[in-house]
């Protein structure tokens, strides 16, 4: 089962509440079947920028524009939309069955054809069995599956969620993320999806917007958002990250008593160096290696203050030079070492890990 799906651009679109700005000059080519992520955290203007999408908020300034149309004073009704929220808004007196109908019953589909369509959904969601229950009698998982289930019964060009998964328990969520990208891969729809869960993100997305301030600061795969963070707020917001403060002195950052050699550090034109590293690409030093394998300057011997058993990586903090950092072992490493709290551990960081800022995040907040 195909969705015909086309183009939707976003061109020059601000919103203004008063004085606030919610969201402001975004421009975006959404390609047909894409799905693509806004994320950010509360109030970063993600909600009303799908809400614009949507037409349930009319944009201060820009265009939205759908298959080479203005859509900007068509009705949400009208445009064709499926939209999943957080809240499953189910009709309580209906049935599963029924719920999925809906749609199709307002758009007076003859009845043979909605039985065919809402059966095709059903064993689609997975829920061919529960389809003479009332949402009472369903999961929050299940109830969220009807939801999503009754959205893509009246065939949407787009479909728009918005934080849908949040309300639900972490393996139900997981198990949910699975089951909506399946189904975006199946019918080839074109998916916009609201969260400010990074890894819900990473996990569903062809693209991440990021975005701050009604902003989006970057947009890119899930691989270059992580791993080519183009600010440091977006360094700490996607994953976790390390930072560091130095001054820059005779080709290195000097950091407290350490100067470590930084990749590209000859393009900083200023003194202040912002700084900030990846808990995994700090590296566990092979004390069995050649001593040409790390550069002295970036070996520094640590205390392990706190271990955090994560499953598939042991979490280790460990404080360098007055600033709380934290380095990520696998489990192989871990159980080599048999390290205990208050143990010493030696670390390397590698100089093409660091990544070079203009700011430090925790100025920002």
């Amino acid at each position: 089962m195909q969705t015909a799906s086309k183009k939707l651009v976003l061109e020059n679109i601000s919103k203004h509440f008063g004085s606030l700005v919610a969201v402001k000059d975004v421009d975006l080519v959404i390609e047909p079947g894409e799905f693509i992520c806004f994320l950010g955290p509360s109030g970063c203007g993600k909600t009303t920028l799908l809400r614009i999408i949507t037409g349930f908020e009319q944009q201060s300034t820009g265009d939205v524009i759908y298959d080479g149309k203005v859509i900007n004073d068509v009705i949400p009704q009208k445009r064709d939309f499926g939209i999943v929220f957080q809240s499953y808004a189910l009709f309580p007196n209906m049935t599963v069955h029924q719920n999925i109908a809906f749609g199709l019953k307002m758009r007076k589909m003859p009845s043979t054809l909605i039985d065919e369509r809402v059966n095709e959904i059903l064993k689609l969601v997975g829920l061919s069995e529960w389809a003479t229950h009332y949402p009472s009698q369903l999961s929050g998982g299940q109830q969220q599956r009807v939801a999503l289930g009754r959205a893509l019964a009246i065939k949407p060009k787009v479909l728009l969620l918005d934080e849908p998964l949040s309300a639900l328990d972490a393996k139900i969520r997981i198990r949910l993320r699975t089951v909506i990208k399946k189904l975006q891969e199946e019918l080839g729809i074109t998916m916009i999806y609201v969260t400010h869960d990074q890894e819900e993100a990473l996990a569903l997305a062809d693209r991440v917007a990021i975005m701050r301030e009604g902003e989006i600061r970057q947009i890119g795969s899930p691989f270059e958002v992580y791993k080519k963070p183009k600010t440091s707020f977006i360094a700490e917001f996607v994953g976790t990250s390390n930072f560091i403060t130095g001054k820059k002195s005779n080709g290195k950052v000097k950091f407290g008593q350490l100067e470590f050699s930084v990749a590209n550090l000859e393009q900083v034109d200023r003194e202040t160096v912002y700084l900030a590293i990846r808990p995994e690409n700090i590296e566990l030093v092979d004390e069995t290696a050649s001593a040409d394998d790390y550069l002295p300057s970036n070996v520094v011997e640590v205390e392990a203050e706190v271990i955090n058993f994560l499953g598939a990586v042991v979490r280790v903090t460990f404080i360098l030079e007055g600033e709380e950092m934290i380095v990520d072992l696998t489990e192989k490493e871990y159980e080599k070492i048999k390290l205990k709290r208050r143990d010493k551990l030696k670390l390397y960081f590698p100089p093409a890990a660091f990544h070079i800022y203009g700011e430090l995040f925790r100025k920002l907040i």
